[in-house]
């Protein structure tokens, strides 16, 4: 199982690298909404971990581009 990144790893990142982390957490949300839709999903809690990391990257990298432009 994936471990969620720390907030200084996240923020010491590239706006590219956040991107792909948010990529490759969008395809593991798919994955985990086919488990669960078919009965095959044991650990339920990882959805809303991985929904929350989702938010949490986007977040970052809005400030990134924020203090870019700013």
């Amino acid at each position: 199982m994936k471990t969620t990144q720390h907030l200084s790893d996240l923020r010491a990142l590239t706006e590219d690298q956040l991107n792909e982390e948010i990529l490759k957490l969008k395809k593991e949300q798919f994955n985990l909404r086919f488990q669960r839709a078919s009965g095959q999903l044991e650990n339920t809690s990882r959805v809303r971990v991985v929904r929350r990391d989702i938010a949490r990257v986007k977040t970052i990298a809005a400030q990134k581009r924020d203090q870019q432009q700013g």
